[in-house]
Formats: C-alpha cells, structure tokens, sequence
C-alpha cells in the first residue's frame, strides 16, 4: 500500500494524469455550478410564489444559493469526484500500466463510454443509498461526537475502495485472481477518503487513489505484496 501511494505521487506528472485530473476537475465544478444555478432558480421561483411577505428578500436567494453550493461542495465532493473519475479512469490506468506493468497494458481492454457512464452512474447510486441508510444511525451516533463522522467515513471507504478496485478490474476481465478483497479495497478506500478531507489535497485524491488501485491490482495478480 506505501509503495502504491508513493508511486502515485511520482506519476501525478505525466500528461495522460494530468489530462484526467483537469477534465474530471472540471465536470464535477460544471455539475456544482449547474446544481447551485438550479437552486437559485428553484428558491428564487418558491419565493415570489410562496414567500408572502418574505418575498421582499428574494434578492437574498442568489446568496442563499451560493452558501448551499459551497456547503455541498464540501459534503459531496467525494461522491461526485469518483461517479466522474469514472469517465476518464482509462487515461489513469493506462498510463499507469504502460510504465510499470507493460504486459499487463498489452492485454488490457479499451473501456467505452458505454460502460464507463454505467460505472459511474452505479457509483453515484450506491454512494447516495448507502449515505441515506447510514443518516439515521448517524443521527444516533451525534451526541458521541465522533461516532457519526466515523460512520460516514466507514460506509465511504467501503463504497469507494469498492468503485476502484472494480474501475481497475474491468478493462482485465480476466485476471480474476487480482480481485481485491473486502480488507484490501476497505484500507484502499479509507485512504482516499483520508485524502479526501485535506483541503486542496482533495482535488488529487481521487487520481492518486486511482492510481494506486492499479498498482494494487496488478501486485495482487502478480503475487506481490500491497
């Protein structure tokens, strides 16, 4: 896992990663931006229809809008960035494999957009299930202080050591013996989420995690240690 991390780092240089932090950077700000414009429209609408005397604050929707953005910014970055990653993981993976494991490369599958949107719309499906059946217990857990946090973070390491490892896993249908195990893909994901608490750290997070996904991957199926 060390050795993974560190070689992650080492190639967070290359263009092809490069290419994928920017794109994946870039739609999941698009989907924040798009998400916060509807709230403002949304709030802005309610208000002059419903507000009543409160309407006289509509200007204040934009704002409201604004904070409500950031907010989820920070709560949903995760869930978001890794559905989206998805789309570009090919770049990841390939750059990854074509300079430390060039066999593995040669006989690896091209992953179309088909499938690539279904991974990622599976990402996002479970990550919101799993978060929405976790939030009661949570709510129990708040006068622990930190049972709720602890919660979350377990749920979300399970959901996305699970989305890499099967990210990895699909353009090598046939390496059935590099399928990561529940402990594996646990600690893998827990590490991404611990990166992805770090602010601006979180903005790499997802692709160093993915990166170290493959050089899990291909370790385990090469009989090596991760």
């Amino acid at each position: 896992m060390i050795s993974a991390f560190f070689k992650s780092l080492g190639q967070l240089g290359d263009r092809a990663i490069l290419g994928a932090l920017l794109w994946t950077v870039l739609c999941a700000a698009l989907i924040f931006a798009a998400s916060g414009w509807a709230l403002w429209q949304g709030l802005a609408w309610a208000m002059a229809t419903y507000g009543g005397p409160l309407s006289d604050y509509a200007a204040w929707t934009g704002v409201i809008a604004a904070f409500g953005t950031i907010i989820a910014f920070w709560f949903w970055w995760r869930v978001v960035a890794i559905a989206v990653l998805q789309l570009f993981a090919d770049r990841i993976v390939v750059a990854v494999e074509r300079k430390h494991y060039p066999q593995a490369a040669a006989s690896a599958r091209d992953l179309p957009l088909g499938p690539s949107l279904a991974m990622a719309l599976r990402s996002l499906a479970r990550a919101v299930l799993y978060n929405a059946i976790a939030l009661p217990f949570a709510l129990i857990l708040l006068f622990t202080g930190v049972g709720a946090p602890m919660l979350f973070l377990a749920v979300n390491a399970i959901l996305v050591g699970r989305d890499l490892d099967e990210m990895v896993a699909a353009r090598h249908p046939g390496l059935a013996n590099a399928a990561g195990t529940r402990t594996s893909r646990f600690v893998l994901g827990l590490v991404a989420n611990l990166l992805l608490l770090v602010p601006l750290v979180n903005l790499l997070a997802p692709i160093i995690a993915a990166a170290m996904a493959t050089h899990l991957f291909h370790q385990r199926g090469a009989g090596g240690k991760s």
